[in-house]
């Protein structure tokens, strides 16, 4: 299928799952070559299975890119494993590149550790760094490229157990303008705030913190359910948490309106994109 960014190259971190590989799918269906990143060994299988799905589908290439992007030498690997696939006549060029890679760690005020907070700050905050650092020498000259940082609500919203989740999302966001300056010459840099998506997001979280999601998706205009059209599974999970999570191929379609060619004379910015939950000021 052919798109606005036919033919080009785009690396998202994280892209073996969830929003990371909805936005891989979404890159693609747009024309776009596609690096998959994933550190662990368990997500292998399912990011050869997006990895399938994208080139059968959409006539263009995924690769996978196994390496922690966390440790010293990855954001490095990580560029590598995309050159060495994708250079043609000795050039090689990076024109979107998806820090989506991301971890949670909820943890109370008293209960946050050491070992937590260092986790999800290295992944969260300085592995974009250093991966868009990486970058850097192959991004286009003629600010044609883009950078999309993934952040989260819990930024603006003083969200309960999210200490190191919204500290480390929110020097993201900070670094985000920093590279909007930096970057000019070459892409625009600009970053997403989504809230609750459809990815099993709060599994695993306690119920006193699910309880305290109510109110706020409660306040999002975009979250309430809809008869009719929302699957019959999200209008029941709606109950318990105040409204509908977004679905995958919503945040990603607002990833991918910044990284089209007519989202130029934007950069520095945070994006809402999560149904109305935040609204902002820019």
């Amino acid at each position: 299928m052919s798109g606005p960014i036919q033919g080009k190259l785009a690396i998202i971190t994280g892209a073996s799952r969830g929003l990371g590989a909805a936005l891989a799918q979404h890159l693609a269906a747009k024309g776009a070559h596609v690096v998959i990143n994933y550190a662990s060994d368990d997500s292998t299988d399912a990011a050869k299975a997006v990895a399938s799905e994208i080139e059968a589908k959409h006539n263009v290439r995924a690769v996978l890119a196994q390496c922690d992007i966390t440790t010293q030498e990855g954001p490095q690997k990580l560029i590598e494993i995309a050159k060495s696939h994708f250079t043609s006549n000795g050039q090689f060029q990076i024109a979107i590149l998806i820090n989506n890679a991301g971890v949670v760690n909820p943890a109370p005020m008293g209960s946050v550790t050491f070992d937590e907070f260092d986790k999800t700050f290295a992944l969260n905050a300085r592995a974009p760094l250093f991966v868009t650092q990486a970058a850097i020498p192959y991004l286009p000259k003629d600010r044609s490229g883009r950078i999309v940082n993934v952040s989260s609500i819990t930024t603006s919203m003083g969200f309960w157990w999210q200490s190191c989740y919204a500290g480390t999302k929110g020097a993201l966001e900070a670094m985000t303008r920093v590279w909007a300056r930096e970057l000019a010459e070459h892409a625009t840099v600009n970053s997403i705030n989504p809230g609750a998506m459809l990815t099993g997001m709060y599994s695993g979280l306690p119920q006193e913190m699910l309880e305290k999601v109510w109110s706020l998706n409660y306040m999002a205009p975009l979250a309430r359910t809809r008869e009719g059209i929302d699957k019959p599974e999200i209008i029941d999970a709606a109950k318990g948490l105040g409204g509908r999570p977004a679905y995958l191929e919503e945040v990603a379609g607002i990833v991918g309106l910044l990284c089209a060619p007519e989202a130029g004379w934007i950069t520095g910015q945070v994006i809402g994109a999560n149904g109305g939950g935040v609204m902002t000021k820019g």
